[in-house]
This record gives C-alpha cells, structure tokens and sequence, in this order.
C-alpha cells in the first residue's frame, strides 16, 4: 500500500508557491457528505460561492467555475473568445506564460509572443510599452487578443494589469484582455471590472488555499459577445449554459461538490479577515523572505523591486550550486518542500512560497531550515536571514488576534 503521509514527527512543511497548504477548516468543510447536486441544498450552495467568489475577483460579471485545473480555465477562456487562426499577443514573463503559449498553438491559434530576451524577461513583468507599439503597428487589428500573466508563479514576479489596460486603450485597440491570475487571486490585489480585464483565469490551490481542482473565468460583457461569435470548438468549456444554470445555483454537468464545501468555508475565512488584510499579509510576509535573502547575499529571481510578488519568492543560487541539490537537502533533513527552478532557471534557484495559510511563525521556520540547508550545502552566507526577516517582523504593527467569546 502506498504511504502518503510518511513523517515520523511534526508537519510537513509545504513551502512551494502552490498547492499551498489547506487550513483545518477547509479539510473539515470538504469532508461533509455529498449531496444531490440537483436538490435545492445545492442550489443555496451555489449561488452563495458564485457571489462569494465575484468579491474576491472584484467584478458584478459572471464567474465561470470549472471542476479543472488551472490549465483548462486557460483553455475555457481561449476557446470561448477566439476563432481558428485568430492572431494572439502573448508576454513572456516566464514558465506559465510560456505554456499558455504553447496552449495557443496548439489549438490552432497563431501566437506572437514578445518580451526581453533571455533570462531578463524572466526577472521582470510585462513591459506595458512594448504591447502598445505592438498594437499600435497592427491597424489592421489583425491580434484579436492580448494574453498576460499576472502573477508569474515561476519567477516571483507580479505584472501591473491595471497598465497593459492602458497600453490598448492608449492604441485604440479592439483585442480583448486575458488574464492569469492563477496564482495571484486572494493574495494579490486584483481587480477583474476595475483593471477593464474581459476574461481573467484563475485556480483554486494557490491562495483560494484548496486542493487542486476547481478553476474559474471571470468574464466581461465583451468576452460572452465575443463568444458568440467565436470558431473555436468547445463543449465542456462552453460559457453559455453555464452561466444560464448558474443563475439558479446548478451547473449543467456534475460539479465537484466537495471542493465547492471547501470553497465555500474559505471565501468564509478571506472575508472574515477582509481581502485589504489578506493582501497586507502577503505583502509583510514577502517583504521579511526578501530580507532574508538579502541577509544571506544572494539575489531575489525578480530584479524589478516594482514587481516583487507577495505569493513567493524566487533565490538565486550561487555560481557553482545546483538549486535542486539545496532543495534536496532541505527536504531531507528538515522535511520541508521548496518550490523547483523552472524551465529557463531550472537548476539556479528555488522558489519559497508565503501564500494562503501563511503567518509570521510558518515563514520564519521556513526560512530557518532554508539557512541550515545552505549552510549544509556548502554555500557561505552573507549574514542571518532568519535574524533580519525576525527583526523586521517584530517591528510589524499588525492588529491583535480576535480571540472568541
């Protein structure tokens, strides 16, 4: 029999940048049993977590909820909007552009993917300019949409939305905007209706703080028009029935009930903390893991303090040592998981993950066993990052615990 939980002592400490760990009361929620998903129990499930998740999107427009990844929300929002052939622009900011990318072709569509060259585009955001004179070229609106990540899991990087926005109204440019959000919903501040987006994409692992498996479409008035219109096959990702059966709480195919129990108790949970105070912890917590790299003398993957993420942090290993070769060490002796190098920078940093569930005392443990694991593998340190991510900490002010009657 397979052993899935194998720990001698303590937890496992999850510290990739998603999944992110799930919190007791999700676990509980989810453990409920199964209900009729054609009863009327379901259907006050159901448009309570529909309403509940346009908050955390920021948007009055419908929320497209798929029992899929990450992966085929990119796909629902390509098929939906696009026909075969249609020209795309795509932004390389690193791995999960890349494979959206990828995605594109492999539909049949034709992507343009613009960025800085090399490893720079990899330690940077979307260069707003560079959209614009792109689609300032096209006056034939030939690109009939603009696809950006948001929040580039693989590099730490979170893109300004709000300006490629303006970068296609400064060009007068019909091309719709698509965005991933995977990773950066409810940790990030994002805003589906105020940033002019027409579909963004997103999952549930990350900071939602579910296992995999339910992944979303926000959707603007121009995307379900240009669905209308759109070539591109599609059945199971279709927009159309959806979100008519959505209106009474039902979806036109068998949900995933019990993911759908977890996302209800953590849309409880980020609401009752407030989503301005979410995003002011991700924020504390990314700024001490910054420090503490610093602290050690190594490089932060993102080279534009602009667009430091508040959901991870990418290290820079030194000339001489193998990223994964740390990870495994941490992994082995501390029972800790880091998040791996991808693609281009696979093998020259990790990734540290401060996201969803994440506190002050689970970062600083973090960070601990990421300095003994460097300091076994050899690598001299600058100083101690534990002592500078914990000085800054202890000068946080931050409101004090809610205790319950």
């Amino acid at each position: 029999m397979l052993k899935l939980d194998f720990h001698p002592a303590g937890r496992h400490f999850l510290q990739i940048p998603g999944p992110s760990p799930v919190p007791d009361r999700i676990l509980r929620a989810m453990s409920l049993p199964t209900i009729d998903h054609r009863g009327p129990e379901f259907g006050a499930l159901g448009l309570q977590v529909l309403s509940g998740i346009q908050k955390i999107f920021k948007t009055t427009q419908p929320v497209v909820i798929y029992p899929a990844s990450g992966t085929g929300a990119w796909e629902a929002a390509l098929t939906n909007t696009l026909s075969p052939g249609d020209t795309v622009l795509m932004y390389e900011t690193g791995h999960f552009a890349t494979l959206w990318k990828k995605m594109a072709e492999a539909l049949g569509l034709k992507p343009e993917f613009i960025g800085l060259p090399g490893i720079e585009g990899w330690r940077r955001g979307v260069q707003a300019d560079a959209i614009e004179a792109r689609l300032r070229a096209d006056t034939g609106h030939v690109i009939k949409a603009v696809c950006v990540v948001h929040n580039e899991t693989s590099t730490g990087v979170t893109s300004n939305i709000a300006a490629v926005r303006k970068a296609i109204d400064a060009a007068g440019h019909p091309a719709l905007l698509l965005v991933d959000t995977i990773s950066g919903l409810a940790a990030a501040d994002y805003r589906h209706d105020e940033w002019g987006v027409d579909v963004t994409v997103s999952g549930s692992q990350k900071g939602l703080m579910l296992p995999p498996g339910i992944s979303f479409n926000a959707v603007s008035k121009k995307a379900i028009e240009a669905s209308k219109t759109a070539k591109l096959p599609r059945a199971f990702w279709g927009w159309t029935e959806i979100i008519e059966m959505n209106k009474t709480g039902y979806w036109p195919y068998t949900p995933n009930t019990n993911l759908l129990y977890g996302l209800n108790e953590a849309l409880d949970m980020i609401l009752e903390e407030g989503l301005d105070n979410v995003f002011a912890r991700h924020d504390r917590l990314s700024a001490a893991c910054r420090l503490a790299v610093q602290a050690w003398g190594l490089e932060v993957q993102c080279a534009d303090p602009t667009v430091y993420s508040p959901i991870l942090t990418g290290v820079m290993t030194p000339e001489g040592f193998d990223a994964d070769a740390i990870r495994k060490i941490i992994y082995e002796r501390f029972n800790m998981s880091l998040g791996t190098g991808l693609g281009k920078m696979k093998g020259r940093m990790f990734r540290i993950g401060h996201l969803g569930e994440a506190n002050d005392l689970s970062l600083m443990a973090t960070l601990a066993g990421c300095e003994m694991g460097l300091k076994i593998a050899g690598v001299k340190l600058a100083g101690s990052g534990v002592g500078a991510a914990m000085d800054f900490l202890a000068e946080q002010k931050i409101p004090p615990l809610k205790i319950a009657a």
